[in-house]
């Protein structure tokens, strides 16, 4: 297997948690907050969608999905266009709302088809590639991926756990 096809292979594996995460959950669900400064699976899967948007289109050299097809206006949070959810205060965080699981989803399978389409067939050269230099070391389009597929993989799993503290929850 050589390094595009394991990129591909890991960032595939995100899809299906955060479907697992997603189905089933009415808007009351998704932006149910277990606690009152508690995050929702509705914030957590927006937030990872947000991140791997930002970043991957910052390195691809494209426009985010987020604006360039529309999703900001679909979505409609009253937030910046550019927040990816970094850094959020609580309140903040009781700003995103969504309103079904197939908006929130439908927004990370066009990020997700977007990370697919740009890591398939990434050489070696370009994975050594420096693409940040404010950091010591300076990171490498392969440490930002996998950096990228780290922070997905952390929400996606923190999501899952909320979906079920609210299942629970309901059930009283």
């Amino acid at each position: 297997m050589n390094q595009s096809d394991l990129l591909v292979d890991a960032f595939g594996r995100v899809p299906g948690i955060v479907r697992r995460v997603v189905n089933n959950l009415d808007a009351a669900a998704l932006n149910h907050r277990p606690y009152p400064e508690g995050n929702s699976v509705s914030w957590l899967i927006w937030h990872l969608s947000r991140v791997e948007d930002h970043q991957i289109a910052e390195v691809a050299g494209q426009e985010q999905a987020w604006t360039a097809d529309g999703w900001a206006e679909r979505v409609g949070l009253p937030l910046a266009v550019e927040d990816t959810g970094y850094g959020h205060t609580s309140e903040q965080v009781g700003l995103v709302q969504v309103h079904s699981s197939e908006l929130l989803l439908g927004y990370y399978d066009e990020v997700h088809s977007r990370t697919e389409a740009f890591v398939s067939g990434l050489s070696e050269e370009e994975l050594d590639q420096i693409v940040d230099r404010a950091w010591d070391p300076p990171v490498t389009l392969g440490v930002r991926l996998v950096s990228t597929l780290a922070d997905c993989l952390e929400h996606a799993g923190q999501a899952a756990y909320v979906r079920g503290m609210v299942l629970a929850q309901a059930r009283g």
